[in-house]
């Protein structure tokens, strides 16, 4: 069980599986480990401006809440625990790949250019490694986690990766329908 704040024990890379639910109102994920065990689940906000993401440990003790800063240029997201922000996460301007700066642990998340394989550094070492399976149903996330990394925190960030990628989607599909 993942506790608020949890830093894995040291000696090995924790692996952890996001998986979204399709079918319901709202995001809802699970996160499981290597063995399919359930560690965490992740519950949206329905009919807010802004996604609003909580994030539970298996006894539904909140974790950590993601907002989005809805009037912003570039995406914006803040990462809070127990009402007090710990994170901001912003998604660069860039053309052919994907950056984010993630303020307060000072960490930078780099992706390629299909947005399905990301790299979270923090002085050059890295902190997590995230791999988007292609053609499930519903986002698939693989994540491996560094020593002494923050799960909760490195979670967070995978799950602001997608509402942009959502979000990015949703304006793609509303402009070729407007075009036609």
């Amino acid at each position: 069980m993942l506790r608020r704040g949890t830093r894995h024990a040291k000696g090995r890379r924790m692996k952890l599986f996001i998986k979204q639910k399709v079918f319901s109102w709202g995001d809802k994920f699970h996160v499981y480990d290597e063995n399919q065990n359930d560690l965490l689940y992740v519950e949206g906000e329905v009919f807010t401006f802004g996604k609003k993401l909580h994030v539970y440990d298996a006894g539904g003790n909140e974790l950590a809440f993601v907002h989005q800063k809805v009037w912003s240029f570039l995406p914006r997201y803040f990462i809070s625990r127990n009402g007090v922000d710990i994170a901001e996460v912003v998604k660069q301007f860039t053309f052919f790949r994907q950056e984010y700066s993630v303020n307060g642990p000072g960490w930078t998340v780099d992706g390629d250019f299909w947005a399905h394989e990301y790299e979270i550094t923090s002085d050059g070492r890295s902190v997590a490694s995230i791999s988007k399976r292609w053609f499930t149903w519903g986002d698939t996330y693989e994540i491996d986690i560094a020593d002494g990394a923050d799960v909760v925190l490195a979670l967070c960030v995978v799950l602001i990766i997608d509402a942009v990628l959502q979000q990015q989607s949703n304006n793609s599909a509303t402009t070729m329908h407007n075009n036609n």
